[in-house]
């Protein structure tokens, strides 16, 4: 929701350190025959992603994508897990799942520990990996285009292919290792380079058959484009989607939190009571309402026994509009919790808590400060949490401990200015909503070979 601090390299999510000497390969591409590879214009389109951030990134670009091109079928295999995220998309009918796929121990972040690692392999990665290329593969030589979101590993295997295809790159951005403090290892590596993707990268970025490269930002895609590829930054997805409602009444007269504490078990689990410890440790009389919005994982039943622990009480909701499914209180804190909420709850608060990925970006990026509380991971992990910071600006703030927490927290509710310009810094770092449409545009036009806009299907 991935990824510039020292880390292990040969996980799902990367697989950098054994991708060394594909340079050369990608420059010459001599091993996939001509009749492999596809025309400039294609009429099907399939899409290849490695994670939960970028399943909900390219389903964003795939929804603006449909309604520019409804006659185009298009197709989706995630390389992680299950694609939970396209479940509606998959149910009106308009888009397909292809491929072999199953959960995996790491979450998808074996890149995070050499523990996740070979967790992911006893769990059988590579043989699902090889079922999926070979899905690919196949796809590639019926004339498909191919659009990979995320970064190296979907990459790969879209050039490996043999056909045409465009690349998202989600993860990566410049700002993490040219926003300060630059103090670690990979930061000097970045800055020899000037950019933060990998020579490797930019050899399959550059290949002939690569027909768009786009990246989350113009700072990353200037970095690209000073080594030959010719990356644009059309836009951020991640900004779109987001319902704008005024504040409930129920809520005005609260100071008002949005919870999140990430959709991978245990983990999530372990961060939200770590989160709700930190809240304990709140010095204020003031009413408090937090909103916990998480997704199917973890389950409602399981927050509910980790508040119940925790010296939480139910109650009833304030009013049924808000959308929370149970209210729990504890002293002068109201929570709801409210499963698929996030998109219309982010923009009611004034804070954020929380121990997310892409979630974290997306709020940040409506321009509400956040704190941050790094655990044992696998993902969210101290690296993690930092090199998250960076990347926004420091509009996220790590904490080490609840009382770190609970200390920060206080002055952000006290100081309007200081939360306005946290929050004016995070918006600047994500950007606008419409990037979606702008990436559709590219797709159609750069990808698929569309010159005009396709004829409307008659009803």
């Amino acid at each position: 929701m991935s990824k510039a601090a020292p880390r292990f390299e040969l996980g799902i999510k990367d697989l950098q350190s054994s991708a060394l000497p594909l340079g050369h390969a990608a420059a010459r591409e001599t091993q996939f025959p001509a009749a492999d590879r596809i025309s400039h214009s294609a009429s099907s389109l399939l899409v290849i992603c490695n994670g939960h951030g970028e399943d909900l990134i390219a389903l964003r670009v795939l929804e603006a994508l449909h309604r520019k091109c409804p006659n185009l079928p298009i197709e989706v295999l995630p390389l992680v897990g299950v694609g939970q995220a396209f479940e509606h998309a998959l149910a009106a009918g308009w888009l397909k799942r292809l491929g072999p796929s199953a959960p995996l121990p790491s979450g998808g972040f074996s890149n995070q520990s050499l523990r996740g690692l070979i967790a992911d392999l006893a769990a059988g990665l590579t043989l699902l990996s090889w079922r999926q290329w070979r899905c690919v593969r196949r796809s590639a030589k019926a004339g498909k285009a191919i659009l990979a979101v995320g970064d190296l590993l979907p990459l790969l295997m879209a050039w490996s292919s043999g056909g045409t295809y465009g690349f998202i790159g989600t993860p990566k951005s410049d700002y993490t290792w040219r926003s300060g403090p630059g103090r670690a290892l990979s930061d000097h590596y970045h800055r020899l380079k000037g950019s933060e993707w990998d020579p490797w990268e930019w050899a399959l970025m550059r290949s002939s058959r690569c027909r768009m490269v786009a990246v989350r930002d113009h700072l990353t895609a200037r970095g690209l484009r000073r080594h030959g590829v010719a990356a644009k930054a059309p836009g951020n997805p991640m900004m779109d989607g987001f319902k704008v409602e005024s504040i409930p009444t129920a809520l005005n007269r609260c100071r008002r939190l949005l919870l999140l504490c990430g959709s991978r078990m245990p983990e999530a689990g372990m961060n939200f009571k770590r989160l709700l410890e930190g809240l304990g440790q709140l010095d204020s009389d003031l009413p408090l309402a937090v909103l916990v919005a998480f997704g199917s994982q973890p389950s409602l039943n399981q927050l509910e026994a980790i508040l119940r622990t925790d010296g939480y009480l139910p109650s009833t909701t304030p009013i049924d509009t808000l959308g929370a499914k149970a209210c729990w209180v504890k002293g002068t804190q109201l929570l709801l919790l409210g499963p698929g909420q996030f998109n219309r709850w982010a923009a009611w608060t004034e804070v954020g808590l929380v121990t997310a990925g892409t979630a974290t970006e997306q709020l940040v990026g409506l321009g509400i400060p956040a704190l941050s509380m790094p655990g044992p991971g696998p993902q969210f992990k101290r690296q993690f949490a930092m090199r998250q910071s960076r990347l926004l600006g420091g509009a996220v703030l790590p904490c080490q401990s609840k009382e770190e927490l609970a200390d920060r927290l206080q002055r952000l509710l006290k100081d309007d200015s200081l939360r306005q310009r946290l929050g004016r810094i995070g918006n600047r770092r994500m950007g606008t909503a419409g990037g979606s449409a702008a990436l559709a545009a590219l797709i159609s036009q750069l990808l698929l070979g569309h010159t005009r806009a396709p004829r409307q299907r008659s009803v």
